[in-house]
């Protein structure tokens, strides 16, 4: 039975995936917090992350230690930073970066040995781009351990990555361990804020936290019904 994985960031969110599940079924993981069940055929796991970049890849590492997974879905919020982003827009990364490491040599944003890019899998890219839903877009997300609250901070991405269209603080991660077990990955993320468009953005950010699960919720639901 193939097994399809989701990671996401907020409990609601994951409260929403697993009401989607025949039979769900608590599981821990190594302190990592997931549920496993079926939808159809096919079983579905269902993690929270937690928060930032480390959080991100163990999480995953435990994923594919346990169950490896035919694919990975990563869903959660971002902030918006590209033109015509806005608050409640789903950006679909084609791409995933860093923007917060720098080795010394080569690209900023560069793991040293690694692409400065993680590609997200075709076959989920060529899925996601059939769910009819004006709200998606699709592009770079940038990944930072910090929440980014200025202008300041975002022309620096901008200076490096001017195509970004989001920035988060897992997705790259993901896409890179991913990347590293040969695990096709892909990630949504809902614009919970647009830093450096608003008075104050964090606040902006807590408003639309509650609501954001249920928009990404729907996208989820019909990627999974895309790929199976």
């Amino acid at each position: 039975m193939n097994t399809i994985a989701v990671v996401v960031a907020m409990q609601s969110e994951f409260d929403m995936v697993m009401n989607i599940l025949d039979k769900p079924g608590i599981v821990n993981l190594n302190g990592f917090h997931a549920v496993e069940g079926k939808k159809g055929d096919v079983k579905i796991v269902v993690m929270k992350l937690g928060i930032g970049k480390v959080n991100a890849a163990l999480g995953v590492v435990e994923l594919i230690r346990c169950y490896s997974p035919k694919y990975i879905i990563n869903t959660g919020v971002a902030g918006g930073v590209g033109a015509n982003i806005h608050q409640g827009d789903i950006v679909v990364a084609l791409q995933c970066c860093y923007h917060d490491v720098w080795c010394g040599t080569g690209h900023r944003g560069q793991v040293q040995d690694f692409p400065l890019y993680f590609n997200a899998d075709d076959k989920l890219i060529s899925a996601a781009k059939t769910i009819d839903n004006e709200k998606l877009k699709f592009g770079l997300i940038c990944t930072g351990d910090q929440f980014i609250t200025d202008v300041y901070q975002i022309q620096l991405i901008k200076n490096y990555f001017p195509d970004v269209l989001a920035v988060d603080m897992e997705s790259a991660a993901c896409a890179q361990t991913c990347f590293i077990y040969n695990t096709p990955f892909i990630s949504l993320r809902i614009i919970s804020d647009t830093p450096g468009e608003h008075d104050d953005n964090f606040v902006q950010y807590e408003q639309f936290f509650k609501e954001a699960p249920k928009h990404t919720f729907s996208v989820v639901v019909a990627l999974l019904n895309a790929i199976m």
